[in-house]
């Protein structure tokens, strides 16, 4: 047993993704498209993948929500892992790369399970809530304008059942959150948003080292 969580290096990032995550062609082919982009890096990765794919596995969840899509590769990991009857309700504002991700996701036949809603996220969010849908949801992934983690956060908490599951990305934000000397407006909203999220009682925690960092909070009952 160690003390300190392994840090990883390209070869041993490549042996965690041969042997710890069973990427589906579909998905592959859709992270390799994506790497070609400009902003390809915003991708993440495929051992997350497979994380997030057992998490909805783990708690049998039907009902999904995803704030941030870009090419759909965690909403398609996300609704192969739903059953028929689950949805994903996929939150983005760009036309663009969300239209990558439908093309990925009619050919998987995925495609009726996920609502793309094209709007700024706490629009979508607000509206949902003005649905009726607090309380229903069972899964949510975070990972879109940082500095907007906290509105996003308190909104999903809402969404969730008690006993749902959201998992935030980024959280680490390439190290720089532990670096006091790093000020940029994404850095300090990130820091600010670990902060909260240790002190916050409505949750059970645990921020884990995959990626970039992924949070995990569970709402209490």
């Amino acid at each position: 047993m160690s003390r300190q969580t392994l840090g990883l290096g390209e070869r041993l990032q490549d042996y965690v993704v041969q042997y710890g995550a069973r990427e589906p062609d579909i998905l592959a082919r859709l992270r390799t498209e994506t790497l070609e982009l400009p902003l390809g890096i915003m991708q993440i990765s495929p051992d997350q993948g497979a994380f997030l794919t057992l998490l909805v596995q783990l708690i049998g969840a039907r009902t999904t929500l995803e704030v941030g899509v870009f090419t759909g590769y965690s909403s398609l990991a996300v609704a192969l892992a739903l059953p028929e009857d689950g949805q994903v309700v996929a939150c983005d504002i760009s036309e663009e790369w969300t239209s990558v991700a439908r093309r990925y996701w009619r050919e998987a036949g995925v495609e009726d399970k996920i609502d793309l809603r094209l709007a700024p996220a706490l629009e979508t969010l607000d509206g949902l809530l003005a649905e009726g849908r607090a309380d229903t949801f069972d899964f949510a992934f975070i990972d879109a304008d940082k500095q907007e983690y906290e509105d996003y956060f308190e909104r999903v908490l809402k969404l969730l059942r008690p006993g749902g599951l959201a998992a935030i990305d980024n959280v680490l934000w390439s190290g720089k959150v532990a670096d006091e000397a790093v000020e940029d407006d994404s850095t300090v909203a990130l820091r600010e948003f670990n902060r909260l999220r240790h002190e916050d009682q409505r949750i059970n925690l645990c921020l884990l080292p995959i990626g970039d960092g992924v949070t995990l909070a569970q709402k209490r009952a």
